[in-house]
């Protein structure tokens, strides 16, 4: 398909490129006819050094004539799109610095649907999450909404360069769920607590405080991904153990003392506690909300301050607004239902309340706000993607990455199915949990690849175990447990790592990233769908609606949405 500005004589064919002293005294221009050029001090209406110190606006104007060099790739997507001599260049003359650097964002896209998109995408993503657990379920979210924001804001980063950024999201995204919850939750709506407006307000702001943190890590490290900054493996480790180091402190500070034995609990303590129930049996709950806040702050410092990423600290400031309106904003419905009682005995919701799972519509709540968060943020800052430039990033050994791959994999596996007390009390916190992911993604490029198979593995395990062994009886896949590990794990499993395999070996990594987001969203939403529908005992809205029924028919709303968005993306490459 011929590009639109190349069919009309005149227009700007083969974009801009930089000459001169590196100053920007000088430009030329690819035309039909030749190339135009402006040295510097040439004549015309104007200098172009004159002309370019005026005003920002007209800087502004200036940097718009280079867009059609990047908006208008070749459909085809055969070769990386070109990274002009301009994209490291600052210029002085306005308040502070302005780079006019060339960004691989998206120009056209609309602010709705990074919204919309990445509201079914969280919404699904961690309503699913629910049924498998705190740190590996909330990598689903991580997955699927970093993949449709990159290939809505920024599809013109290389494979390599979006894949490195989502799966930073998806290792991140599981960092919060260290995070007790369940009391905080129970401060709004327990039997016991309703109608104490102290416990309702107290509760809403702890999930305000751990919805915050949960999602900031998440939305700092996509900002890390995609800021155009070269983070490199040594440097990831020294940061990882800084921030289980910030981890500590905080907890030390805000978390203690906690000695439930004499009624001993942290000042500021966000489960339940005899503060609220003096003459209640408790069981407290040990909180490192603290420790979390530090090292969130630890991390959002290290990137803005130290290393100067500006997008880094946006989105993580966006993350965390999103996490933090989220889970109160969810919590509200679960919490009006407890208080609220009479209203749901009447009229339509007589027949309608006892098909709800009002916990399940809290978490995809929380997951649609916070995504659309996320989505709007990325959307309002997609000017400040960068392309770090060169090839997949390489420098960490294949063998070395290979035996991390391998370590970590039997400690993920030992974690989730076994019960190892070593392994638990190392591998069964967030950052312990993250920190060989996160290093390997920054030393070797392809690692990437296998982040979304590793976030996989867990959720199909999870799900033979429910469906074979808990139902037993309860449906075919019980009654042949071979059928179940085939179809729920093994298939899976072989279809993650050969959807990996074929990207990496069709070169797609090189290539605009849109080639890669494409599939893998496509396959990952697909599957993380039918694993949990499977979960759900098969809702079918023509059979006898239970709890589930509900819930399963808004993600199927949202799996097709998503279906769609990746095809409508997928045209230009099979064009």
């Amino acid at each position: 398909m011929q590009n639109s500005q190349a069919a009309r004589p005149g227009g700007v064919l083969n974009g801009l490129r930089a000459t001169g002293n590196g100053r920007g005294e000088g430009w030329s221009q690819g035309s039909a006819d030749g190339v135009v050029s402006c040295p510097r001090g040439g004549t015309g209406d104007a200098s172009f050094e004159a002309r370019t110190n005026e005003s920002l606006e007209l800087r502004q104007g200036i940097g718009k004539l280079f867009e059609p060099a990047c908006a208008n790739v070749n459909p085809k997507y055969v070769d990386p799109p070109p990274v002009f001599p301009l994209a490291s260049r600052t210029h002085e003359g306005v308040s502070g610095s302005r780079s006019m650097s060339a960004s691989p964002a998206e120009p056209s896209v609309s602010a709705w649907k990074p919204i919309v998109c990445g509201a079914m995408a969280g919404g699904m993503a961690w309503g699913i999450r629910g049924q498998y657990g705190h740190e590996t379920g909330a990598m689903i979210a991580g997955l699927l909404l970093g993949l449709t924001l990159v290939l809505l804001c920024c599809p013109r980063l290389t494979g390599g360069e979006a894949l490195k950024a989502v799966a930073w999201m998806t290792i991140a995204m599981g960092f919060g769920g260290s995070m007790t919850y369940g009391q905080t939750v129970g401060l709004t709506h327990d039997v016991e607590l309703v109608g104490n407006r102290e416990a309702l307000l107290w509760g809403m702001l702890g999930l305000a405080i751990k919805g915050g943190i949960w999602i900031g890590f998440a939305g700092t490290f996509l900002g890390m991904g995609l800021g155009g900054q070269r983070y490199r493996a040594l440097e990831m480790l020294f940061v990882m153990l800084g921030l289980l180091g910030l981890n500590w402190i905080g907890v030390q500070l805000l978390n203690e003392p906690f000695d439930p034995a004499r009624r001993s609990l942290p000042a500021i303590y966000f489960s339940d506690s005899w503060a609220w129930e003096p003459t209640a049996t408790l069981k407290p709950r040990r909180e490192v909300w603290g420790g979390m806040l530090f090292a969130l702050m630890g991390l959002i410092a290290y990137a803005r301050g130290k290393r100067g990423d500006v997008l880094a600290f946006r989105l993580g400031l966006w993350a965390v607004l999103g996490g933090a309106l989220g889970f109160p904003l969810g919590q509200c419905l679960q919490a009006f239902h407890a208080w609220n009682p009479e209203l749901f005995r009447q009229g339509i919701w007589q027949s309608w309340d006892p098909l709800m799972n009002w916990w399940n519509w809290m978490e995809t709540t929380f997951g649609a706000v916070m995504g659309a968060a996320l989505g709007y943020g990325l959307w309002r800052n997609r000017h400040r993607v960068r392309s770090v430039g060169g090839a997949v990033e390489v420098g960490m050994p294949f063998a070395t990455a290979v035996a991390l791959l391998t370590l970590h994999l039997g400690l993920l596996v030992a974690v989730e199915f076994f019960s190892v007390g070593w392994v638990d009390r190392l591998y069964d916190f967030g950052l312990c949990l993250g920190l060989i992911p996160v290093v390997c993604v920054a030393g070797y490029g392809r690692w990437s690849l296998w982040v979304p198979t590793l976030t996989l593995l867990p959720i199909a395990g999870k799900t033979v175990r429910e469906m074979v062994y808990s139902q037993s009886g309860s449906s075919l896949l019980a009654v042949s447990p071979i059928l179940g590990w085939c179809v729920l794990l093994i298939l899976p499993l072989a279809a993650s790592l050969g959807l990996a395999l074929w990207i990496q070996r069709e070169g797609r990594l090189e290539t605009p990233a849109r080639r890669s987001l494409v599939p893998l969203l496509l396959f990952y939403a697909w599957v993380f769908f039918l694993l949990n529908y499977a979960f759900f005992r098969f809702p079918w809205p023509w059979a006898s609606w239970t709890v589930r029924t509900p819930n399963a028919l808004v993600y199927t709303v949202c799996v097709f949405g998503l279906t769609a968005l990746a095809l409508r993306c997928w045209r230009p490459v099979l064009r």
